[in-house]
């Protein structure tokens, strides 16, 4: 038996990876430029733009130590590559892994030598990190939920992978003017399709007497310093042109794109100066050009239906509930539309998960889900998909046993928090630490079982680049530096009521708490919330009226921030020293940052 308690036999017919996405000679040639390098063969320069085409960034302040993100197309990751993960980060980097917002996961402090060997061994499994960094078409997401939800229309699984593939070295997709982000999602309600550069929604229409399968596709979406909404191209694309229409926006982006401006080279600010109708009819032109020259064949592996009926519940009988399951079910567990279903969310502490959690989800994932497999999910979670009603409870006592059992995966309490300066170069404070520290409080004090919560999002950013997505968080946060007289103190910008579903808006932003007020400030918001709202109301609902204008005693974010002043006003060093340090560091405070490689 396992730690977990689960039978470590394989079953053979468990699904294996479809795609293999790695290439061993790959690692051969990163190895062989890294040789080079420490030569002086080639410059420092030359190895950046290698390395970053290859998957790995400079860690904070070295480009000695690497950050190597592992592409996980559509979030699909099967048991033997989380253990392949699982194994490499014991080897080579720190003993865990990190989940991002974007379905990857992340090895940090990985020496450089030694990134050549992480390649190889990702590829035995069928994964790679080939662009999932640098200037280029960047890990194509879809929804965990897509194929149970049940509001989709089909699922768009099948079409992510086969963009994923048909995009993966690409010559046109080698040296963009800035990364490219595209999204699938299932609904509107379970994806961020509005805010990359293409979103994807599945939807259906009648054509010449016959209903056929097609998207809703958005265009110059995008976070970071300046952050847009993405605009619909058309009422309906048809799902032969799906692909035709992405083809034709990389192509347009990368001639037209600006190539001189790195703080305005995103495809946003491209949509933006042109003006919409203009950009939209470009596409449109390139898109029928693209169609008369370029033959594109995809095979859909539309049959995405697990093999359930190899799938039984766990036979044996468990004595008792365990402590904490009814508060976990109602927070991390959803019905599938598929009845006797459900999907388990896994909350993690900012994405983090340690190699011996990797290899308990591994077997968990054999063991519980009809699929044989997880998905990676959009808020640096876990998800277990098609796990017979009955079973949940062992499940959830599998998760306890390894201490991924934390509640709140669906909640406010799930809080999203990028790595900040515990690996960034642009980071100004430690967002990823930060997002914790708010996580647990927020646990102990039980807030995930608040259904008035329920619905609304905390994302914290160590920087400006939204790296942790705050502008379309309920309450969100981006790092920066304060002072009081000649000391310099953590510093967020708080924003309120930023939402990313069918009406997508950007946060507004209210005013500056400090690193050691932030708890205390999010606390005031929800009293507020809670004395001033309607009957009905949900903190999301009560925010977002208050921004349109409808709010009831509170009128404006300005109400908000006057109450939140005595809070967030600094006291001096000799009244709180601890006041000026930054969550998980020792020393005093020090906006001190390095050259970007991802900044937004």
């Amino acid at each position: 038996m396992s730690k977990t308690g689960l039978s470590q036999s394989k079953p053979d017919n468990l699904p294996k990876p479809k795609i293999q996405w790695g290439r061993i000679e790959e690692a051969e040639k990163f190895a062989e430029m890294v040789k080079q390098f420490r030569q002086g063969k080639i410059t420092r320069d030359d190895l950046r733009r290698f390395r970053l085409q290859h998957g790995a960034y400079g860690s904070r302040m070295t480009d000695d130590y690497s950050m190597i993100r592992v592409k996980i197309p559509a979030g699909e990751v099967y048991p033997e590559q989380l253990e392949k993960i699982a194994e490499l980060s014991e080897s080579f980097s720190i003993g865990n892994a990190h989940v991002s917002t974007r379905q990857n996961f992340q090895l940090h402090w990985v020496a450089l030598e030694d990134v050549s060997e992480v390649m190889r061994g990702l590829a035995e499994t069928g994964l790679t990190s080939r662009e999932a960094c640098g200037n280029s078409v960047r890990n194509v997401m879809c929804s965990p939920l897509a194929g149970v939800c049940p509001e989709e229309i089909f699922d768009p699984t099948p079409y992510a992978l086969s963009t994923a593939k048909f995009l993966l070295r690409n010559a046109m997709n080698q040296s963009l003017p800035r990364k490219f982000k595209i999204n699938y999602t299932c609904c509107e309600k379970h994806g961020m399709a509005r805010i990359v550069d293409i979103g994807l929604i599945p939807q259906q229409m009648e054509v010449n007497g016959k209903l056929e399968n097609g998207f809703k596709i958005f265009l110059g979406g995008g976070l970071g310093a300046q952050s847009f909404v993405g605009h619909q191209l058309e009422p309906f694309t048809q799902e032969a042109d799906v692909l035709y229409t992405i083809i034709a926006v990389i192509r347009i982006y990368d001639r037209m794109g600006n190539r001189e401006n790195m703080a305005r080279n995103r495809m946003r600010y491209l949509v933006n100066e042109l003006g919409w109708e203009k950009f939209q009819g470009i596409v449109l032109k390139e898109r029928a050009m693209v169609k008369l020259v370029q033959s594109v064949v995809v095979k859909l592996d539309l049959d995405k239906t697990p093999e359930v009926l190899r799938k039984v519940s766990i036979s044996s009988e468990m004595p008792s509930p365990p402590q904490g399951l009814s508060r976990w079910m109602k927070s991390n567990t959803m019905k599938q539309k598929q009845h006797g279903y459900s999907t388990a969310f896994v909350t993690l502490e900012s994405g983090d998960i340690t190699a011996s959690q990797l290899r308990a989800v591994a077997e968990m994932a054999r063991e519980f889900s009809a699929e044989g497999r997880i998905r990676n999910g959009f808020a640096q979670d876990m998800v277990f998909r098609w796990v017979k009603d009955e079973d949940l409870p062992r499940l959830y006592s599998a998760l306890l046993e390894v201490g991924l059992a934390n509640p709140g995966a669906l909640t406010m309490a799930s809080v999203v928090g990028c790595s900040g300066t515990t690996s960034c170069n642009l980071a100004l404070t430690n967002s990823h630490r930060l997002a914790k520290e708010v996580q647990r409080k927020f646990l102990e004090l039980k807030l995930d079982e608040d259904d008035d919560l329920r619905n609304s999002t905390i994302k914290i950013s160590g920087c400006p680049n939204s790296c942790g997505q705050h502008e379309i968080a309920t309450i969100g946060f981006y790092g920066g530096g304060g002072r009081l007289g000649k000391d310099m103190y953590p510093l967020y910008t708080l924003l309120l009521a930023g939402r990313a579903d069918g009406q997508s808006v950007l946060g507004l932003t209210t005013t500056k708490v400090p690193a050691k007020r932030i708890i205390p400030a999010i606390l005031k918001v929800i009293e507020v919330f809670k004395s001033d709202k309607r009957p009905g109301d949900t903190l999301d609902k009560w925010l977002h009226n208050i921004v349109a204008g409808n709010g009831n005693k509170i009128k404006s974010v300005n109400d908000i921030r006057e109450l939140l002043k005595p809070i967030v006003a600094p006291p001096t060093m000799e009244q709180d020293s601890d006041f000026y340090v930054d969550y998980g560091n020792d020393g005093s405070y020090h906006a001190r940052t390095g050259r970007g490689e991802c900044a937004a």
